[in-house]
């Protein structure tokens, strides 16, 4: 059984006992969350989508709120002497997926 459910403008596809990465969410680690945006979910087999998932949820535990990779932003414009350096590091929550509740 997996669900597919949107959360952070992302979509991804779940199964109880896996562990992803999404955007930070406003969840301490140890805390319980539950998405509610599903997609799809499928369920012996047989998909369901529409409104019967309309009720449909996910509950997840968060594991841990982490930050990605570095990213370096250089605005340059020619001629001008100007540029500008930044570097970025996105903020990650860490859960693990509990129950598919369909």
């Amino acid at each position: 059984m997996y669900a597919i459910v949107a959360t952070g403008g992302k979509q991804y596809k779940v199964a109880e006992g896996d562990i992803i990465l999404v955007e930070k969410l406003g969840a301490e680690a140890g805390e319980k969350v539950t998405l509610e945006d599903v997609i799809v979910v499928n369920k012996d087999g047989e998909l369901l989508f529409g409104d019967k998932v309309a009720a449909a949820s996910v509950t997840a535990s968060v594991v841990e709120n982490v930050k990605g990779k570095k990213v370096t932003v250089y605005k340059y414009k020619r001629k001008t002497g100007y540029h500008k350096k930044q570097g970025h590091r996105q903020n990650y929550s860490k859960i693990k997926i509990e129950a598919i509740n369909a």
